[in-house]
């Protein structure tokens, strides 16, 4: 009798154990596809930020008075007089960051300028980073994605 018992007993742990085994590979795979699509994810949002350059010390409300696009564009003028005739610059779009520090700290936001032209990007950081003395910093913010930072 109690051989008749330990067959069964023996097929139901052998049975528990392939399917602990293929819950654990199942876990790994899907783990293993999760990280796979956040990567992929990422460096879709990072791509689709390549154009965008960061003006920082920008102090806030100045583009209140003036668009962004028209605040960057006289920005690089006051900085750069040269670069302004070399290349004719194109801003898609203008915006400010939001908030996303400590409230109780003034810290100026940036003004990310989204520019048609990622060489013209390049060609502004190049004339900034050789351009020791700037009124406002310019740099390559690439605008990365939350999770890239």
């Amino acid at each position: 009798m109690k051989n008749s018992l330990e067959a069964p007993n023996s097929k139901i742990d052998q049975a528990e154990e392939r399917i602990s085994e293929l819950e654990n590979r199942l876990f790994e795979n899907t783990q293993s596809e999760e990280k796979k699509i956040m990567k992929s994810k990422q460096d879709i949002e990072n791509y689709l930020k390549r154009p965008n350059l960061s003006v920082i010390d920008v102090q806030d409300g100045a583009e209140k008075e003036q668009e962004v696009e028209s605040l960057f564009k006289e920005i690089i003028t006051e900085n750069f007089p040269k670069l302004e005739k070399d290349i004719n610059i194109q801003v898609q779009e203008g915006r400010r960051t939001p908030d996303r520090f400590d409230s109780n700290k003034v810290t100026p936001r940036h003004i990310i300028i989204k520019l048609s032209n990622v060489k013209d990007k390049e060609k502004i950081l190049k004339i900034a980073r050789e351009k020791k003395q700037v009124k406002h910093k310019v740099f390559l913010a690439r605008d990365f994605s939350m999770e890239t930072i």
